[in-house]
């Protein structure tokens, strides 16, 4: 949680806690009440992060870390009363037993039937994680379906902020006692990278490649099989491509069906001097520069889309250069 994007900015994780409404009177006399919240997309990762945690049979559930964290701290009453007190307020902010304490409730009726409906910030914000966001618990979530998805969202963000600031101080605090000697853990259990800083794989080495239905090797250790062959930088690295072609398993309803040109859209893409533009030729997936019989191999998938409804698979564009390629070896 304290690697999520979310806490970046603690002042402003602390603040989405509470239920900050601005209020504005107008000059009608109307009254706007407005309330900001961040995109639903961040909360969803961060809710998703905090779902073993609030999950009482999970191995992290936060209360059996806290109980945890008693058992070690017996010697100490100071330490000890943190414990209780954080207890305590977890069980108010994320568990409340009664609607009083979940902070408010909302109501609405149904002026043609006459049917009245309640359900308080904490199981609006239950049927928004389990119902929206995991689609776990279905009860939940048509308990709540009446109020509408931004309502549960809404009573979802301050649930949400609350445990990730009470997971963190929980965290900040297991830190205080490992240093102070009271905990014993093992160094690698705070040092393990549990969140990625970049999402570019990368690496050096060499790369060897076979012919699709070649022996594989054993294990990462022994030599490879015969017919590997060592890429050298003169290859011609166009043709490593995937065989499927990014092709969806219902290759009817794929999108390439509408990117396949017909013969005559081909000759009307013609530039004045009687060739093709490079981004047009991109658009059909056609390598740059443009391999022969390239025009062939376009129209037959053409006809052949129109027979079946299957597109063959489109071929993958060149790379401008090698670092950009990824090689697919069969």
């Amino acid at each position: 949680m304290e690697e999520h994007s979310l806490a970046a900015d603690w002042d402003a994780l602390v603040a989405l806690t509470t239920v900050q409404i601005s209020v504005v009177q107008l000059d009608n006399g109307e009254t706007r009440i407005r309330q900001e919240f961040p995109a639903e997309e961040v909360l969803e990762s961060a809710a998703a992060r905090l779902r073993p945690i609030l999950l009482t049979g999970d191995a992290c559930f936060y209360q059996k870390a806290l109980a945890a964290l008693g058992y070690f701290c017996q010697a100490s009453p100071l330490d000890t009363e943190w414990v209780k007190a954080t207890r305590a307020e977890w069980r108010l902010r994320v568990d409340p037993s009664t609607p009083e304490e979940a902070g408010y409730w909302v109501m609405i009726s149904d002026m043609v039937t006459g049917e009245d409906k309640g359900l308080d910030r904490h199981k609006l914000a239950m049927a928004w994680i389990y119902g929206d966001v995991v689609h776990h618990d279905m009860a939940r979530r048509q308990e709540g379906d009446a109020f509408g998805l931004l309502e549960r969202f809404r009573g979802a963000v301050p649930l949400v902020a609350w445990a990730m600031v009470g997971t963190i101080e929980l965290l900040n605090y297991i830190r205080a006692l490992h240093k102070d000697g009271v905990l014993q853990l093992r160094q690698e259990v705070l040092d393990e990278r549990v969140a990625l800083k970049s999402t570019t794989w990368e690496h050096s080495g060499q790369v060897f490649f076979a012919p699709a239905g070649t022996e594989p090797p054993a294990n990462a250790s022994t030599p490879l099989p015969k017919d590997w062959a060592r890429l050298e930088k003169t290859a011609d690295l166009s043709r490593f491509r995937t065989g499927f072609g990014g092709q969806l398993l219902r290759a009817a309803r794929s999108p390439h069906m509408s990117e396949l040109p017909s013969p005559e859209e081909i000759e009307t893409a013609r530039t004045p001097v009687g060739g093709w533009k490079r981004d047009q030729l991109a658009a059909w997936s056609v390598p740059w520069p443009p391999p022969k019989g390239w025009k062939d191999e376009l129209t037959e998938r053409w006809k052949a889309a129109r027979k079946d409804g299957t597109p063959p698979p489109l071929p993958s564009p060149a790379p401008a250069d090698f670092a950009q390629q990824t090689l697919d070896f069969g």
